[in-house]
Order: C-alpha cells, then structure tokens, then sequence
C-alpha cells in the first residue's frame, strides 16, 4: 500500500503550546504516595520524593503538572495539607473510598514540580466549597506576606510565594458521581464569580472552566454553551476529558477511536465561536484537555480492590498495565492534539505515576517505562514549534467509530529555529506496510537525520519490573530522501518518528 502526503512550509495550523505536553496528579492510587512519595526508597531525598521516579518525569519535560484533582478535589479541603505534618487530620475521600493522610499537600507538591522541571496547575474546590475557599487558597499561594493567609505560608516554612499562574475553577462538574454535581447554569455562574475575585488579587492569572466530562455526556455539548455563556469575559479555557478503551478487542475500532476526539474537539471550538460571536468578544477561548489516556485495563481488578477493602489508604487503583497496542492509541491522541493545536492549548495526560500512567513503581523497588512513556516522550522532546497542515492520500477503513478512517495518521512539526522538520506516523493496518511518499515544499536540501521506530509482534506485550524494555523504540528505519521526496516504509502497526534537518 501506497500514502502520499505533501509537507509545505508555508500551511501552518498554529505555532504549538509547550503546555500540550502537560501531565496530572491527583490524590488517587498510588500517584502521590508511593509514586512520588515514598520516604522510605532507598533513592528518596531528604523530601521523600523518590528520585527515581522524579528523572523519569524530568526526561518526559512535562511543562505543567494539574494537581490535586480530579473528581478527587471537589470535597478537598486544602488547609489539610499545610502546616505540621503531624497536625494534619486523615480524612475520607468519598471520590474514591480511600484514606487521605494530606501527608503531601500544595507546599510539598511545588518543592516537587521545582525538582522534577515542571510547574503546577492547581485546581480548586468548587463542588463542596466555593468562591471563598478559592480565593484564601489562591491567596495563600501567590501573596509575598503581610496578610493572614501569606504570612500563614510563610510561618509553615515557605517564605517565597508559589507564583501559580495556572488554576482549574473545579473538575467536571457535568458529572453525577461529582462531589457538589451543578447544572451548567448554576456551575456558570459560580465559575463567573470566582474568576472574578480571583481576577480581583490578579489579573494575569489564566483559568480554566469544567467543560463535559467526556462526550457521551447527556448534557454535551449544551453544558460548554451555556457555561460559556455565562463565563465567557472571565475565562481563558475550558476543560475537556476523554480515555480511551479496546473492551471488543478490535484493534482496528480502538485505534478509530482518535476520530472521535477530534470531532469532540472541533464540536467544542464551534461552541467557543458560536458563543464569541454572541458575546461579541474578541477573545478566543482555548480548549484545554486536562484529562487524557487509554483507561479500561484495571477496571475489574479496581472493583475487587474496592469492595474488598473499606476505605484503604493509597491502594494499587487504576494501575493500567499498557502493551504495545496502547503505544498506537497514544501516538494517534497526540498526532490529534498537534492537529488541533490552533484549539488546544493545554493538554495533561492522566496521570503520570503508577495511576493510569506512562510510569510504573513498586513500593521500595524500581520504577519504569510503561509503553505509552515512548510516544508521550517523543512529542515531547521533538513535537514543539509549528504544526504543519499537511495533505494525505491514502488507503482508508470503515469501523465502528467513523468511516473513511486512514490507516495512516500523521503529523508534522516545524522547529524554524532549530531547523526540523518531525514526523510522526502511525500505521494502523494490522497486515500491510505503508509506502510513505512525501513531497517536501519549502524544504530545500532536507535530509534524515534520525527515525525511531516502535513494532512489535505481540500487541499484548508489555514491560514490567522484570523486564523494562520488552518494548521500547528502536533506530532501524529505511527512510530517505529522494529527488525531493521523502521515501520511508511504515511497517503494519507501527509507531515512527522521522526527524529531517531543513
């Protein structure tokens, strides 16, 4: 099989926010103790934090972290999590029936984003609580002292203020199982409000507003127009979630399933212009997808662990153990947020450690590579400066999900100052290689410089302690350069990474 594409330099989409490569934390599983926090490893510093692991996130140069939740937030009380370690009171989580020590609470997790490279994005409770509460938070975080909630800061050992930019005002409040569940007249207005007192200590902060949890919600996509509608002037994003799942086992429907986010995601910026245009604002708000990964894996073992144990204290949850076919599902994701990326301006993938995450630990042991680690690692490292828009012939597949789907699914960065050219590429037929022709426009004298290569034999194969790199990337490609034209062979379900000096 044959696919033509032409890269021009000239057909941008958008020069890409670094935040598109974004990650989360939330009080979950094992995320927070026992992923970043284990004061017993044998590499933990004089934090607790587990060195280990804080490399792992350093390598994958995530530029923000959300933290604390998640569904996990919306009954949080963030004064739990501050001051005396012993003073702090254990309380119940009711979002996932676990025992929340608030051994590590916002002070701790900046020192921890300081050292693992990336800043925090910080959500406040907007279910059980509200304005006030997110004002005295917002306070205590950014104010440099003289008042009662900096100077509280400042006498629990933190005299510099955090400088938090980035807030969340609640998570997916469309959501019945949420903790303070509102309709999206009254989540609207009280987002409106706090935004405004938050505005009120400073105006350079950016917000985000809880969009629909996924888009199989009832509610989507009215609960974006009428949140907008009544919050448009005072934000800066809205939120949007979607996790990705192979319950038929349907290689070729899973892998679709990138169609469907992307519809959700032009469905919401035409809500965005439709609401500007009623608002008559000039202001375009940008999507940020704050929640993002394959999720079904650990689903049934989830339950057991739950109705076995009464309010555990940071149980193995939500520990998706991803193989090899993941890697395809992940790289699509991405090539659809660098698409996007004139609409998505944040992206956090959920999570980072041990809970549906592409970095796994055992408690005093080793942490690893998961095989969604690699392509979240790639666009990391190589899918930032513009995103091309590129023009693609090629063979296609109906499915379940959409019809007419490629089995090529590509995309294009253009570093101008670093002068490179990156593609990435999934191949998603399970038999065929893909012939890659691409017309280069603009592009005069490009050649290879290096092409990564993720194929495996075994769909289900996965890495473990035991064996961290049963899947891993590999440098044997055949791409080159050829009157003009670049010639690679896509071998079937593979993941490729082709960098062009330009």
């Amino acid at each position: 099989m044959k696919a033509h594409v032409i890269v021009h330099r000239d057909f941008r989409i958008a020069d890409i926010d670094d935040r598109l490569y974004s990650s989360f934390l939330e009080h979950l599983g094992r995320a927070i103790y026992g992923g970043i926090y284990e004061p017993g490893h044998p590499t933990a510093d004089e934090n607790g934090f587990r060195k280990d692991v804080m490399e792992l996130v350093r390598e994958l140069n995530s530029p923000y972290c959300r933290y604390p939740g998640g569904n996990f937030v919306s009954a949080y009380n963030w004064e739990d999590g501050v001051g005396p370690r012993s003073e702090r009171p254990v309380r119940l989580d009711l979002a996932w029936r676990t025992r929340e020590s608030n051994q590590i609470g916002v002070n701790e997790f900046v020192d921890w984003c300081k050292k693992a490279n990336t800043k925090p994005m910080l959500a406040v409770n907007l279910g059980s609580r509200g304005l006030d509460a997110a004002r005295n938070f917002l306070e205590y975080c950014n104010h440099p002292g003289g008042t009662y909630w900096s100077d509280l800061r400042r006498k629990h050992g933190w005299a510099d203020p955090h400088g938090v930019k980035l807030w969340c005002l609640g998570n997916e409040m469309d959501g019945p199982w949420q903790v303070g569940h509102k309709s999206a007249y009254e989540y609207g207005r009280l987002a409106d409000e706090t935004a405004k007192a938050m505005r009120g200590f400073d105006k350079s902060l950016e917000l985000v507003v809880c969009g629909s949890s996924n888009s199989d919600m009832k509610t989507y996509p009215d609960w974006e127009a009428e949140v907008l509608d009544q919050c448009y002037d005072s934000a800066d994003h809205i939120s949007l979630h979607m996790y990705f799942a192979n319950r038929e086992k349907n290689t070729l429907n899973y892998l679709a399933k990138a169609e469907k986010l992307d519809r959700y995601i032009v469905t919401i910026g035409g809500v965005i212009d439709y609401i500007k245009a009623k608002k008559r604002s000039k202001k375009t708000i940008g999507i940020s997808f704050d929640e993002w990964n394959v999720w079904y894996h650990s689903n049934q073992q989830d339950k057991e662990i739950l109705a076995r144990d009464e309010w555990p204290d940071a149980p193995h949850l939500l520990e998706d153990v991803y193989n090899f076919e993941d890697v395809l599902q992940v790289g699509g994701i991405l090539n659809t947020f660098i698409r996007r990326s004139d609409r998505v301006r944040i992206a956090c993938i959920a999570q980072l450690v041990n809970v549906i995450a592409p970095i796994m630990t055992e408690d005093g042991g080793p942490a690893w590579r998961q095989t969604i680690y690699y392509p979240l690692y790639f666009a990391s490292k190589y899918g930032r400066g513009s995103a091309l828009r590129l023009v693609t012939d090629g063979p296609t597949y109906d499915s379940d999900e959409a019809d007419d789907v490629p089995y090529l699914d590509i995309s294009a960065v253009h570093d101008e100052l670093g002068k490179m050219v990156t593609l990435f590429a999934v191949n998603r037929h399970p038999d065929s290689s893909l012939d890659l022709d691409t017309r280069l426009e603009g592009f005069a004298g490009a050649r290879v410089v290096e092409q990564h290569d993720m194929v495996h034999s075994d769909l289900r194969a996965v890495n473990t302690a035991a064996q961290p790199n049963a899947v891993v990337p590999t440098m044997t490609g055949d791409a080159k350069i050829e009157d003009g034209r670049l010639r690679a062979t896509l071998k079937p379900l593979s993941y490729t990474v082709i960098r062009l000096a330009v």
